[in-house]
């Protein structure tokens, strides 16, 4: 070939003769002849044998690089770990070009070693350079295509990166966090996943010739363009994954905040209108069309690319928002950013007004580089940071790094208070750090409104009612009220509720339909009915007047009315409150016929004296109700052992048959009711088991793993709350520790023996969702208090939660054990289907609860480890894997579950453990009483979570039941599952299955 000679004894037909063979590779074609003939006139021909090392990592850059032929190793040592072993990061065949970091004098950040024998073209950097800056345009579309389609994306970590600087997006980003802006990307250039999902959408499009063309605007021609709209419009046809248009302009913002996509005048966030929006390399004058072989690439990416969209769409909408000025901010924008605010931990302790009042000038902050200074020790405190990705150092003259903060943790919350200088330097400790941050100057104008809006009632120089101004975004919500309880005494409360919330005149009500109506509206009532337990107050009135009287009894009626109907049986169990009902009714009637009124307040009696009988009816048949617990870690049932048609509810009355273990595992069978005090278990069992009574006795849970948990005497329904393979033992307090469980707490609880794969699975899910629904159906939502507050406050039990909380931890462990103790591979691989099917079932018939159980199991170490197992699971089912992990993702505060529930309609069986967890969140990060009264702010937030639970059960479960073929013996088998709940077991299991590969 001519491109032995050497370039200066080149002549006109030599270069003719090399520019024709460059032109027969494909990528190369797309130059224009006097490129090639650049090319041609001072590029060496290089024939290379396979495994020869062109260069390595950290060299010093002479050479650019061309592939006529062959193949090439992309190697790279990973600096920040231990391992020196180079990993292949991808391989580049004919047409690819490599090298152009010479541009800039920096080091290769990559190792390049022939994998075949090659033909390359190589451009000494002095050449090169002035190519470049001659046909700049053309080359950087070259360079920055080829390395886009093998996934480089521009890295902020480092100068080197192979697609940095001529390759990459012109850095958009503002330098001044201060005034944010959405239109601009929040890091210097896409990462590498990004910018692969960029190209293979922008190469799917030109491939399409669709909505991406020049166009005129403001009389400039701009290149390859599209309106939102149509983007939109071309995302939702290209994949039936994506259900709303919302949602697509979500996914394009992700694209946006990165650098990928763009507008073209830079001044807006991506929209769902005609806004114009282009892509980084069309911005750059990019000419090229794909090749067929790179439209085969971006339709195999596509698929998985969109899934990490979705992912990431609502994140990057939020993201937006937070960084829209204060006056551009929509009420749904406002209430979007007030939702995330209510789960940040940093800001718990503020009171959800101000929440409100901070949505709308709180601010997203991203630095894109490590070693980025945030301030410095002794400069003026101006702002209040919370860390939503990343972590900080915080520096201080003399001592160095005192600490490091990580995400969730804040920073600088004394500048909102006082003037004091900053007390330390803070540093970022990685790149990409996001914060949330608030401006001292904002900060102190909030604090100042809220107390301008708060009214305060005394009673003997003391506040009993705390009140405060209803904002104009919450009015809409709160109909004509115009103002809130923010704390106060439970009397004041209760006085206030009747005063003000229930109208007190003649006819102002038409019956329930209307009462519960004006509930939703006024969600005061209804948080009051849901989080005031057990109290009982005697309102005196000092005046007699007959039309003050009535006005009293038709307020009481109403609250009564909506007391009986949103509390339900648990006011009928309280004999204080039952006997007021009874008397309240008696002289409702008799008002009824002395003097001709409150004829549609007796109406409301009846009802609730209706549901009063109802109840006592459905009490009297299960009075005597007997439960047993199974020796062998089976579930809680009836004892009668037959299979009622539904579940029925355990009530604290109801007996529980169940074993108490000693130190040598001789046992005896006790029989008390469900509310019995471990303290009382505690004796009759030593009574039994002739234990000492002098010595000092303790009740202890023993699990499968050998941990031991104390009970305290004065815990109740003790029986519900063991692990799935526990077991209760008594012991002295100096014994504790000579304590083992029993050998067959190791292996797995019994459960009816069955052949999984005979089963149909849209069956077993069927039946699943069924059993779940009446468990879910027969918790109360004052269990969720009890379990929160703690059951002993209020000597009532959880039993019902229990059990519920139980069936999903025994789902989770039920999926573990089927897999580890299934040794065929051919098996495994098959369950392993089946059981990814089974959670597609329960996810389409909203049985929430046991597809996070399910997904969570097949995510269990034991699990996810079996290598072997999962390479031969079909891509399909692997795809849908991922997108399940995707939704039960805890980042964010479960962020991908909350999204995918709320657009759900009732019937749903929610994911129970998370519902708790917020009740948790709410209750510790909020004090019960402020000052002597009842922060009713905290009631409000607890409410909120038991009102979804009310929300999911609001209509009843009608599932059209699949074809039967063994439902009697599949609705034992779900009834009591088999299950090893100890990992160290269930982990040697799985490491018998498959050995760790050397």
């Amino acid at each position: 070939m001519c491109c032995c000679c050497r370039p200066c004894d080149r002549n006109v037909k030599d270069v003719e003769l090399i520019s024709a063979r460059l032109r027969r590779v494909e990528q190369l074609s797309r130059l224009p002849n006097s490129v090639l003939q650049q090319l041609a006139l001072c590029g060496y021909y290089e024939d290379l044998e396979k495994g020869v090392t062109l260069f390595r990592q950290g060299d010093t850059g002479k050479c650019w690089y061309a592939v006529l032929n062959g193949s090439l190793d992309v190697r790279i040592i990973q600096t920040d770990t231990d391992s020196k072993i180079p990993v292949t990061l991808c391989t580049l065949g004919v047409g690819a070009t490599f090298g152009e970091s010479i541009l800039h004098d920096l080091p290769r950040d990559t190792t390049v070693v022939t994998q075949t024998t090659c033909e390359l073209l190589r451009v000494e950097q002095h050449d090169f350079r002035l190519i470049w800056e001659k046909n700049k345009e053309l080359m950087n579309d070259l360079v920055a295509n080829c390395k886009l389609k093998n996934g480089f994306g521009p890295s902020v970590n480092s100068k080197a990166s192979p697609l940095h600087g001529p390759g990459s997006p012109p850095s958009r980003r503002s330098n001044s966090p201060d005034h944010p802006n959405p239109a601009e990307p929040i890091t210097e250039a896409p990462s590498q996943a990004m910018g692969r999902i960029g190209w293979a959408l922008r190469t799917l499009l030109l491939s399409t010739n669709s909505c991406l063309r020049d166009r005129k605007v403001s009389g400039r021609l701009v290149r390859r363009c599209a309106p939102g709209t149509e983007l939109v419009d071309w995302l939702l046809a290209l994949s039936s994954v994506i259900h709303t248009r919302a949602q697509a302009a979500g996914m394009w913002q992700a694209l946006l905040e990165e650098g990928v996509i763009s507008h073209v005048a830079g001044e807006q966030a991506f929209k769902d209108k005609c806004f114009l929006y282009r892509f980084w390399q069309d911005e750059e004058g990019a000419t090229a069309l794909p090749t067929l072989e790179d439209v085969a690439t971006a339709e195999d990416q596509v698929t998985e690319s969109l899934g990490s969209l979705i992912h990431r769409g609502p994140d990057a909408v939020l993201r937006m928002i937070l960084r829209k000025p204060s006056h551009e901010r929509t009420a749904d924008d406002l209430e979007t950013i007030y939702e995330e605010l209510l789960h940040i931990k940093a800001l718990s302790h503020l009171s959800n007004s101000v929440k409100r009042e901070l949505s709308s000038v709180i601010v997203f902050e991203a630095h894109p580089r490590s070693s980025t200074i945030l301030f410095h020790q002794g400069d003026e405190g101006r702002s209040w940071y919370i860390i939503l990705r990343g972590s900080v150092d915080v520096v201080i003259h003399g001592k160095g790094t005192v600490t490091t903060l990580h995400e969730g943790d804040d920073f600088g919350k004394l500048a909102l208070i006082n003037d004091a200088p900053r007390a330390a330097t803070i540093v970022l400790r990685e790149n990409n750090c996001h914060f949330l941050r608030v401006d001292k100057e904002n900060f102190n104008r909030i604090l100042r409104d809220v107390e301008a809006n708060t009214v305060r009632l005394k009673e003997h120089g003391q506040d009993v009612l705390v009140l405060e101004k209803i904002s104009p975004q919450q009015k809409q919500s709160l109909s004509h009220f115009k103002y809130t309880v923010m704390a106060g005494t439970p009397q004041k409360m209760l006085e206030h509720l009747l005063e003000t919330r229930l109208d007190g005149r003649d006819g102002s009500i038409s019956g329930r339909d209307d009462l519960n109506a004006s509930a939703v509206h006024d969600p005061f009532l209804d948080d009051f009915l849901l989080t005031h337990i057990r109290d009982t107050y005697r309102i005196d009135s000092p005046s007699q007047d007959r039309e003050f009287l009535l006005a009293c009894k038709r307020r009481v009626v109403q609250f009564v009315h909506r007391w009986v109907t949103t509390v339900r049986h648990v006011v009928f169990d309280e004999q204080t409150a039952l006997e007021f009902i009874e008397d309240l009714a008696t002289e409702v009637e008799a008002d009824c016929m002395q003097w001709n009124t409150l004829q549609e307040e007796a109406g409301l009696m009846h009802h609730v004296m209706s549901l009063l009988r109802r109840y006592q009816d459905d009490k009297n048949a299960h009075a005597g109700q007997k439960w047993k617990l199974p020796p062998c870690g089976q579930p809680i049932s009836l004892f009668t052992g037959v299979m009622a048609e539904s579940r029925t509810i355990i009530r604290p009355a109801d007996d529980i048959i169940f074993r108490v273990y000693c130190a040598d595992h001789t046992y005896c069978t006790l029989r008390l009711p469900f509310s019995t005090r471990a303290e009382t278990i505690k004796l009759c069992a030593a009574d039994k088991l002739k234990l000492r009574p002098n010595d000092e006795l303790m009740l202890v849970e023993v699990k499968s793993t050998g941990e031991r948990v104390t009970f305290k005497d004065e815990d109740i329904g003790i029986p519900t709350l063991l692990s799935l393979n526990g077991r209760i033992f008594v012991s002295p307090k100096d014994h504790l520790d000579a304590l083992t469980c029993l050998a067959e707490q190791e292996g797995a609880t019994e459960g009816i023996e069955a052949d999984l794969e005979l089963f149909s699975t849209k069956e077993l899910a069927y039946h699943m969702t069924l059993f779940d629904w009446d468990m879910f159906w027969s918790v109360h939502e004052y269990e969720l208090i009890y379990h929160t507050f703690g059951r002993h406050h209020f000597e009532q039990i959880t039993a019902n939660l229990d059990v519920f909380l139980r069936r999903f931890n025994e789902i989770q462990f039920w999926v573990v054990t089927e897999m580890c103790m299934t040794s065929s591979l051919s098996k495994r691989v098959a369950l392993l289907r089946k059981f990814i099917k089974l959670a597609a079932y329960c996810k389409e018939y909203q049985n929430l609860n046991a597809f996070c159980a399910i997904v969570m199991g097949l995510s269990n170490v034991a699990v996810s480890r079996l290598s072997l197992t999962w390479e031969k699971l079909p891509s399909k089912f692997r795809k849908l894997y991922t997108e399940f992990e995707s939704l039960i993702d805890p980042s964010r505060n479960h962020r991908a579950y909350r999204v995918s529930v709320g657009k759900l309609q009732p019937p749903v069986v929610p994911f129970m453990p998370l519902l708790l967890k917020d009740m948790t969140f709410t209750h510790e990060g909020n004090k019960t009483c402020i000052d002597g009264l009842v922060n009713f702010e905290k009631m409000h937030m607890l409410a909120q979570t038991m009102r979804s639970i009310r929300y999911c059960r609001s209509r009843h479960l009608v599932l059209e039941p699949p074809s039967p073929k063994s439902e009697g013996e599949l609705k034992g088998y779900i009834s009591c599952l088999r299950v090893i709940d100890n990992q160290r077991i269930l982990t040697g299991l799985s490491q018998k299955l498959e050995p760790r590969r050397s």
